[in-house]
């Protein structure tokens, strides 16, 4: 998976954003106001996704692509290198979307129900 396909994927959920509010290479994928996951365009291609504390340790005894989230808190982040790496695509989307689900469900009810979801 490269860059643009991550973008495109991570871009394709509901009522996804993203900016710049580190610098200019850092890019913030957010759900109204909260990040769901953090990338750039260096190689290789990483990102940093939310993840249930219990399933992130499993993960990451899994796969050797999957660390702790690079600055980031290291019970509820893993950073996911998606390029040259023994995560496969469908694993990476699988992530993304469990990152997605967390933080939508963690938007309150009225957010929720503007977002029309």
């Amino acid at each position: 998976m490269n860059f643009k396909q991550l973008d495109i994927y991570l871009l394709s959920k509901p009522h996804v954003t993203y900016d710049y509010p580190f610098d200019e290479k850092v890019r913030v994928y957010r759900i109204v106001e909260k990040i769901f996951a953090l990338t750039s365009e260096g190689s290789p291609i990483s990102v940093n996704l939310k993840c249930d504390p219990i399933y992130a340790l499993e993960l990451r005894s899994l796969y050797e692509g999957i660390i702790a989230g690079y600055h980031m808190n290291k019970k509820h982040w893993n950073t996911v290198t998606v390029e040259e790496s023994d995560v496969d695509e469908e694993t990476v989307k699988e992530l993304i979307d469990h990152s997605y689900d967390l933080v939508y469900k963690s938007l309150t009810k009225n957010v929720r129900e503007t977002l029309g979801n």
